[in-house]
């Protein structure tokens, strides 16, 4: 038997278990809270990313996550759960991932690992009819504030407080929170507070909502930023499995499609850089 016959019957060896060592790696079950399900914290009272309709979570996440666990194979079951509640419930492994337009900022992604898929920002809502038609946040001075709790807006109002407002003698912004965005409406409408500031694709549907006692205010989007789906820190196998489905929901049509049929804004890898401090 010539060296060289040898060598290729020792190659043909060598990568059978090799080959198989790969297929068993790429067949191995992705790791999730509850094997064979991706476990969906949302704030199911948040229309139109997530809301109940006829008791099924709808709404732009409900449909994105029912996408991309497709993709995984996985049965996808969501747990309704309050905004401020969502990261600390993934943290205690009620659940796998956070959909619920969640807000990609600098101290979260301390917190979270972040699949970025939205681009949104904030506007402003008043009563019908009432002569206070603020459009920026510097509009807001000496003004009754009402806001979901925990979202980012929250602590760059305070900032334009201290220092466009108190500095300048116009008055402090008084930020009221409550747990969910219907109720900051229900305190808007009672008069409660003066102005409501909300989610841009949110705040888009509370007129109709409210049979028209509710206005937006503001016209230009404030405070854009990237949404993203909340990950728990270091599970990389998780958010890299995520960031594939996505991505072939991408080269199907399913995730353009998807986004148009709400009127929402795929981010760009700039805002996402930005969003994530990895812009160079």
């Amino acid at each position: 038997m010539s060296g060289q016959s040898s060598f290729r019957r020792f190659l043909r060896g060598a990568l059978v278990p090799l080959a198989c060592a790969c297929s068993l790696a790429a067949a191995a079950p992705l790791q999730t809270v509850k094997p064979g399900t991706l476990l969906i914290g949302s704030d199911l009272t948040y229309p139109p990313y997530a809301y109940l309709d006829g008791g099924k979570p709808a709404g732009f996440d409900a449909e994105f996550s029912r996408m991309l666990a497709s993709h995984l194979k996985l049965e996808p079951v969501f747990l309704d759960t309050r905004f401020p509640d969502l990261i600390l419930g993934m943290k205690a492994r009620r659940f796998d991932v956070v959909a619920s337009a969640l807000y990609v900022t600098p101290d979260r992604v301390k917190q979270v690992d972040f699949v970025p898929y939205l681009k949104t920002g904030a506007s402003l809502l008043v009563a019908k009819g009432s002569a206070y038609r603020p459009k920026t946040p510097q509009d807001l001075c000496g003004k009754r504030v009402g806001t979901i709790k925990g979202a980012s807006w929250t602590p760059k109002l305070r900032a334009v407080s201290d220092d466009a407002c108190k500095a300048a003698g116009r008055g402090e912004i008084a930020i009221l929170e409550f747990p969910t965005s219907p109720e900051a409406t229900s305190a808007l409408m009672s008069k409660a507070v003066d102005v409501q500031i909300e989610d841009a694709a949110v705040a888009q549907g509370i007129p109709k909502q409210t049979n028209g006692r509710i206005e937006l205010s503001s016209t230009a989007l404030l405070y854009p930023i990237v949404i993203g789906l909340g990950v728990t820190k270091g599970d990389g196998g998780l958010q890299h499995a995520l960031e594939g489905a996505l991505d072939d929901a991408k080269r199907s049509g399913e995730y353009g499609s998807l986004v148009k049929k709400y009127g929402l804004q795929e981010p760009t890898p700039a805002d996402v850089a930005t969003a994530l401090g990895t812009a160079k």
